[in-house]
């Protein structure tokens, strides 16, 4: 009961300690139920999700193989169940050991999941969609783009021109190109100039042009970082002996990291919500597979119900990635913590 006597209070001193502060938060409490209560009502009794229910495996899975699907939800279930135990599970444990190279192994696990192998039938890359394939195209340019990123931003602060000159025009020239320009480059112009009978799957030339343009973002963010490192650190750690290799292992690169990983959260929230740029260039991934259903004769009309389910989707991914990037975070401060007291 205190509590709650207590939050009443700190509301009416924040937001009623005058008549102007009233009227404004009386409005926008009024905005916000009309809103609430309008969105309520059309989905409850005014929206035809029958569009959605009955096109929940074409979501996940999309045109892959109907006895083959298994595959991929196996995939989705590992990730979730990954993603799960990040969020729950205790960290000083033996599983928070383990979850890195988890992390690490279920792209691989994923890709060989999708394509076959080890037994499994072969699948062409033409055949992945749905959520699947969203997730795949994320993952996977994430885990491209942020050692080239980081690479790029320790050449950038490097002291020799060359490595700095390349690394700034690399950065620059790709932070000027729209993304969907690189994107038609990689899926129609790479297989102009490949060898005749040399060709390389749509998938793969997807992630190779994501993880070219995001790896640009990653480092001017890393970049950031490491410029809010005080150079007495790196100073201090000259005079104890350490080369610049492990100053830049051991001491700077850590402490940049964990400062930049905010904004490379919102650079692989961005990465995820520029997949959909994929059904422009013939990819099934969610947004195509929205696509496609409104195409079908049988739900004409119905592109309320589908794109509000699949910002709903979308919502979701990058929920959970934000919980995750603040899961690690904490995590990575605690550490910090740790360190000092040592």
């Amino acid at each position: 009961m205190m509590k709650i006597f207590e939050v009443i209070n700190l509301l009416k001193r924040k937001a009623f300690s005058n008549f102007l502060d009233s009227c404004i938060t009386i409005c926008i409490i009024s905005i916000i139920t009309i809103c609430s209560t309008l969105t309520f009502k059309w989905c409850l009794f005014e929206a035809d999700w029958g569009v959605v229910i009955q096109n929940l495996p074409l979501y996940a899975f999309g045109i892959f193989p109907s006895d083959q699907r298994w595959r991929p939800a196996l995939w989705l279930i590992l990730l979730l169940a990954l993603a799960i135990c990040t969020l729950v599970g205790p960290s000083c444990s033996w599983m928070g050991k383990f979850l890195p190279i988890a992390w690490l192994s279920v792209i691989p696990l994923g890709i060989l999941l999708l394509s076959g192998g080890l037994g499994l039938v072969p699948v062409a890359s033409r055949y992945w969609s749905g959520l699947s394939l969203t997730i795949l195209l994320m993952t996977s340019s994430s885990l491209l783009s942020f050692p080239l990123g980081m690479i790029l931003a320790i050449g950038r602060q490097s002291e020799l021109p060359l490595i700095k000159f390349l690394s700034a025009i690399y950065i620059d020239a790709l932070r000027a190109i729209p993304l969907i320009a690189i994107l038609f480059f990689g899926q129609l112009l790479i297989p102009l100039f490949l060898p005749s009978g040399l060709e390389i799957n749509r998938v793969i030339r997807a992630v190779f042009a994501f993880s070219l343009f995001v790896a640009a973002y990653v480092a001017e963010d890393i970049r950031g970082g490491l410029q809010s490192i005080p150079k007495s650190q790196e100073e201090a750690a000259q005079a104890l002996g350490l080369s610049k290799i492990q100053i830049m292992r051991f001491v700077i690169l850590p402490q940049a990291l964990t400062i930049a990983l905010p904004a490379l959260t919102n650079q692989a929230i961005g990465l995820l919500q520029n997949t959909s740029l994929m059904a422009i260039l013939g990819l099934v991934e969610l947004l195509g597979i929205s696509r496609s259903i409104l195409a079908n004769p049988i739900f004409i009309g119905r592109y309320i119900e589908v794109y509000v389910w699949l910002a709903g989707i979308y919502w979701l991914i990058c929920t959970v990635m934000a919980l995750l990037a603040r899961h690690l975070e904490h995590e990575m401060s605690i550490e910090k913590l740790a360190s000092k007291e040592i």
